[in-house]
């Protein structure tokens, strides 16, 4: 407990006596500290703040950091106080064995000057370890006839530490036939041998036990012993003897474990059992031993296990052989190992910065590398190398220090990363090489506007589209990255006047998906002309604009209009005449209509529906022409009604049906006499059309005079006045009084002319309406059931592919 307590107190004196540890600042920019091994956790080891002329405040702010060479780190720095401090407990023993003296070394990188600082710390070695014998009892048999004087070489204690604090004396136990004689060599240990000083009587005493003590030069002293038994024997008065004092020998490191080094000889001039000589290795580290072994009767020296010139390049040891009489002699062996090339060069990269500008000037510095390899001469001589054709170049720093810079512009659209493989290889035979790769990443700068897919886009919607359907997505590509690549879209302008674009068509400024905000009519307008425009979110802001067309496709969503025959809005309904006798394929009349749809929605076809007399008209497919279709008989009724069917092509169809009255007569009086030869038909109103009936036939010879009075004053007038408007014809403008009725149907003898101009296979049709032309015209008002029509005639003119038709 005592030996603690001291050992604890030297511990602290010693401590105490470092904590004024000595700066330099070498000429070459190095920064030396020294401290005691065994410090606690945390000891603080040097200033770097001030030791670099920093100021505490910008400390941090200059990314100041260690690079440490090795896999171990034994020092950190703190970044606000600028301290150095261990991060471990340090054992000189362990790092630098019996070195005298033990260096750590590494770099600090400050990472604003991109500069490298190499700091070098001493470890200084305290009297943390005690002298200890290889073996903790030692035994000599010695011949009673040994002459006084005689020497006795002692096993020397090993202690790991350097200088005073390494063995520095021997004592042996109080005795009244043995002495101990210290002696220092060369190399500065120290020897002890066992001194006869009175001769041994085996009969009075055959064992004499001894203690041998060795003690270091620390404070507090610290020792170690071992027994020592002496066993008397009879004479054996001759030592071994070596053949050399120096052994010396060279060896690949790659020498297999077994390989023989060498053989030492000693030879004893005694006879017999007295010359026998064994041999033992002394005086060997704890690495050594575990490496060497003598054979004990030959003196072979071999390997029991591998060699590395990096932990130790020359063995030294002593080899000793003793006879029965333990008689010994000493020889000194030295093993040197030579280097070969086995070990690869080491490469460790300091980052400067984590991502690298495309806009970066040529010669930025990216990364700091350092190389190291194990191996000595050529074998650690060690180049770097990186792949040729990189926009990157290596700049050798100092010592084994690259530093990775651009060699010329960088442009991240066409290159995002770069893989950089570094490789560093000896000069060893044959070389050997190792290699790392780094990712230099590029940041990006607004430095490409966004690109449409195509220059221009021509896009479709078919009309009567709901609200809000989608058009059409347009797409603007922006090599860029983050905000400098995120694109908007908006609407910048429109070239068409008549759809009002704000309430026409909007973009989604984030997807660019254009929207229908109304339902578009083919009828209005049929195309809508504007341009979108496409902005990253860079600073400052790219765009570009590309020019939209959006064509309005038809849909069939008008019916066939009837132009002719038209409805009067009096209430009466136009006939038609025809005479009887009309040869098949008479030109009756002709069913005009027009459609508002464009294209196959416009084409009309023409079909009779439903007819008085079934075969007896046929209406033109293409035309609309209502023809006879064979000659009128004696049985066919007066007034024929059909009902014709005018249907557009579009999808689905539709149609308009057209009501066309035909009265079958030669002449208006023909047509009256036959009417009042008929009955007047059963319905609810017959009653009055017989009196009716009665009254035009009682007042015939009245009725053609006040026609053709009518006929003579209203000509003047008819003539001067417009019967049709732009869209239809009828007979709104004629006043009730200028018809005549005859058994419940009214006649309308005033005359009006129009003419119609088809082209074939043509969509397109055209009325005229002239101020004079004479034909007759008979209309019926349904103030009764009239089953008794009246017939006029048409003259009809065709001219090279154009019909003419005067009504």
């Amino acid at each position: 407990m005592t030996d603690i307590k001291r050992l604890r107190d030297c511990n602290r004196r010693v401590l105490f006596c470092f904590v004024f540890f000595t700066v330099w600042e070498a000429i070459s920019g190095h920064i030396r500290y020294s401290i005691p091994e065994e410090m606690q956790k945390g000891s603080f080891v040097g200033n770097i703040v001030k030791d670099l002329g920093l100021d505490t405040k910008e400390f941090s702010d200059r990314g100041v950091r260690i690079v440490s060479r090795g896999k171990r780190q034994y020092f950190a720095l703190n970044v606000k106080s600028g301290y150095l401090y261990s991060t471990e407990r340090i054992d000189r023993e362990q790092i630098c064995g019996q070195m005298e003296k033990c260096l750590l070394n590494f770099e600090v990188l400050v990472k604003d000057k991109a500069k490298l600082f190499a700091v070098e710390v001493e470890i200084t070695d305290i009297n943390d370890n005690e002298p200890r014998f290889q073996e903790d009892e030692l035994e000599f048999r010695i011949s009673e006839l040994v002459a006084v004087g005689t020497r006795y070489s002692l096993e020397g204690a090993q202690d790991p530490d350097v200088g005073i604090n390494s063995v520095q004396g021997y004592y042996l136990s109080s005795n009244k036939h043995f002495s101990l004689d210290v002696q220092t060599g060369a190399d500065g240990d120290k020897y002890a041998e066992l001194v006869l000083e009175k001769s041994l009587d085996r009969e009075e005493q055959d064992v004499h036990d001894l203690i041998l003590r060795a003690t270091d030069g620390g404070d507090p002293v610290r020792s170690g012993t071992a027994q020592i038994r002496v066993v008397v024997l009879d004479a054996n008065d001759n030592a071994p003897v070596f053949s050399q004092p120096v052994y010396k020998v060279s060896v690949l490191e790659n020498v297999p474990v077994g390989s023989l080094l060498l053989t030492v000889n000693a030879t004893d001039p005694d006879e017999a059992i007295h010359s026998e000589v064994t041999y033992s290795l002394r005086k060997m580290k704890d690495k050594a031993s575990q490496i060497f072994q003598v054979d004990s009767k030959t003196g072979e020296i071999s390997t029991v296990g591998n060699l590395d010139y990096e932990e130790a390049a020359l063995y030294e040891m002593e080899i000793q052989a003793k006879d029965v009489g333990d008689l010994s002699a000493r020889s000194k062996v030295l093993i040197a190992v030579i280097d070969i090339n086995d070990n690869e060069p080491q490469i460790t990269v300091t980052s400067v910065t984590n991502s690298v500008s495309e806009d970066s000037p040529p010669g930025t510095v990216i990364v700091f590398i350092h190389l190291h390899d194990l191996d000595s001469g050529e074998n650690g001589d060690v180049i770097c190398s990186i792949p040729p054709n990189l926009p990157f170049r290596l700049q050798k720093s100092f010592d084994n220090y690259y530093s990775l810079v651009s060699d010329r512009a960088l442009d991240r659209e066409r290159v995002s990363d770069y893989n950089v493989t570094i490789t560093a290889t000896d000069r060893g035979t044959p070389p050997l090489s190792s290699t790392t790769t780094i990712l230099v990443q590029l940041s990006d700068i607004n430095d490409n506007a966004p690109i449409f897919n195509q220059t221009s886009y021509t896009l479709y919607i078919t009309e009567n589209n709901p609200r809000g359907a989608s058009v059409c997505s347009l797409k603007a590509n922006d090599p860029d990255s983050g905000e400098n690549a995120r694109v908007t879209y908006s609407i910048t302008g429109t070239r068409n006047q008549e759809a009002p674009l704000p309430s026409s068509i909007s973009i989604n400024s984030e997807t660019g998906a254009l929207y229908a905000l109304r339902s578009f009519d083919y009828e209005q307008f049929r195309e809508i002309r504007f341009q979108v425009q496409a902005q990253d979110g860079g600073s400052p802001p790219l765009s570009s604009n590309v020019s939209v067309t959006l064509f309005i496709l038809d849909q069939n969503d008008n019916s066939p209009h009837i132009l002719h025959p038209s409805f009067p809005t009096d209430g009466s309904t136009g006939v038609e005449l025809a005479p009887r006798s009309s040869e098949p394929g008479y030109l009756v009349t002709k069913v005009v209509a027009v459609d508002a749809d464009s294209g196959q929605n416009a084409w009309l076809s023409y079909q009779l529906l439903k007819a008085t007399e079934p075969g007896l008209f046929s209406v033109g497919l293409h035309s609309g022409e209502i023809r006879t279709a064979r000659s009128f008989v004696d049985k066919d009724a007066l007034k024929q009604s059909l009902v014709v069917l005018v249907k557009d092509n579009g999808q689905p169809p539709l149609s308009a049906t057209a009501t066309v009255t035909v009265v079958v007569a030669d002449s208006i009086p023909e047509i009256l006499s036959d009417l009042s030869s008929l009955s007047a038909p059963a319905d609810p109103q017959s009653s009055l059309t017989l009196y009716l009936v009665i009254a035009v036939a009682s007042v015939s010879c009245l009725f053609f005079t006040f026609i053709l009075v009518l006929l003579a004053l209203r000509l003047r007038r008819w003539r001067n006045s417009q019967l049709f408007d732009s869209s239809s014809v009828t007979f709104s403008g004629v006043p009730v009084s200028q018809f005549v009725g005859i058994d419940g149907v009214r006649a309308f003898l005033h005359s009006y002319s129009y003419e119609g101009s088809l082209t074939r296979n043509s969509r397109k049709s055209q009325f005229n309406f002239p101020k004079s032309n004479y034909s007759n015209t008979l209309t019926s008002q349904q103030t009764c059931e009239i089953k008794y029509p009246v017939s006029i005639s048409a003259d009809l003119k065709s001219d090279e592919g154009e019909q003419k038709f005067v009504q």
